[in-house]
């Protein structure tokens, strides 16, 4: 379902291309979620339902992965693993949000790019984390200039749409009626993605993935969001 905001946002003009951003380390600092917070959403998940795993079991429960050994851990339990693992991503999303709001993350000092960048392009955020966490970004710190916002849903199907696979690019596309356009992203899987949903993947260089060394090509790298204005302004 696609996350819906103040409707002041979206745009009235016909919207042949688009600009999309990734979230995390793109506009909002940090290059994803701490690991504390599942383990700890572990916690609350257990607590609520009165149990307790053995410390064995705990490694592969508290990871971000739903993959095998997370499957075979909630077999052991005796637990359904897709419904435990939503229980415990709706736990990560709430203590997401609220470190969020106690100001642990900040947003990236060259935001202010997106203002110019939304008089010559429609913007939208597409990101793989948690789509309340995403929703909860863009109110917090009223990033109105976005006309489409859309994290991964919770639980195993928005798990296996993350990127590179580019469902939610699709979505963004298809939802804004756009023809095409670019995505910026800090990881090759954005770049993968974009080049999957048709769009050109534009790669952001920061200090956190300054010595990453891509196993694709993007169509252009970029130190700031500055650096945008001249390639939307001249598409």
């Amino acid at each position: 379902m696609t996350t819906t905001h103040d409707p002041n946002r979206r745009t009235d003009r016909t919207i042949d291309e688009v600009v999309l951003f990734d979230m995390d380390g793109v506009v909002l600092e940090g290059w994803g979620t701490d690991g504390t917070v599942h383990r700890r959403a572990l916690d609350d998940v257990l607590a609520d339902r009165g149990m307790t795993v053995a410390d064995d079991l705990r490694r592969p429960l508290e990871t971000y992965e739903y993959d095998e050994d997370f499957r075979a851990a909630c077999a052991e339990l005796g637990v359904d693993p897709a419904a435990f693992f939503r229980a415990r991503e709706e736990r990560s999303a709430k203590r997401t949000v609220s470190r969020l709001s106690a100001g642990i993350r900040t947003l990236c000092p060259d935001v202010d790019a997106l203002e110019t960048l939304a008089e010559h392009a429609t913007l939208g955020l597409v990101s793989n984390n948690y789509d309340p966490t995403v929703e909860f970004v863009v109110d917090h710190f009223r990033l109105t200039q976005f006309g489409y916002v859309r994290g991964r849903d919770l639980g195993p199907d928005g798990f296996e749409r993350r990127k590179p696979d580019p469902y939610y690019l699709n979505e963004a596309l298809e939802e804004l009626d756009a023809s095409g356009g670019i995505y910026v992203g800090d990881r090759a899987t954005d770049v993968i993605a974009a080049e999957r949903a048709g769009l050109e993947g534009v790669f952001l260089r920061r200090e956190h993935n300054a010595s990453l060394e891509l196993d694709v090509e993007p169509a252009v790298e970029i130190g700031s969001l500055h650096e945008l204005l001249p390639l939307v302004a001249d598409r």
